[in-house]
């Protein structure tokens, strides 16, 4: 979600890539519902681990910035990075996933993590 919001604010200003500690072979449905409110396309988006990262040759030295927005992914991110200068945030960011008993109730808690990633987005890059 993070990297279809951030090419929507900033389009090709700022390189980002999408990463984290495993795979998500299939975007969930309801942020693809909430991110195509703003206009963002999330549904053909993949995310790619780290490791897969590091299989298919990305190079995290040409990286001057990793944003963290789980522990998990915080604590992979500091170790990958220990012998390279990347500078790692951490965004602690609500994980709707679970929240929420009906279709309404569960869109309005992914808005709500949507919201929160623009923001700071916006705080953090203007």
């Amino acid at each position: 979600m993070a990297e279809g919001l951030m090419k929507k604010l900033f389009g090709m200003e700022i390189y980002v890539q999408s990463a984290g500690v495993k795979n998500d072979l299939e975007i969930d449905g309801f942020a693809i519902a909430v991110c195509k409110e703003l206009g963002v396309e999330l549904s053909r988006h993949r995310s790619r681990s780290f490791d897969e990262m590091q299989e298919w040759g990305d190079d995290f030295e040409g990286f001057d910035l990793i944003v963290a927005l789980s522990p998990a992914s915080q604590r992979r991110a500091l170790e990958l990075c220990r012998h390279v200068h990347i500078d790692v945030e951490y965004w602690p960011i609500m994980d709707p996933t679970g929240l929420g008993e009906s279709r309404d109730a569960k869109l309005a808690s992914y808005r709500q993590t949507r919201d929160q990633i623009v923001g700071k987005l916006k705080a953090r890059f203007g």
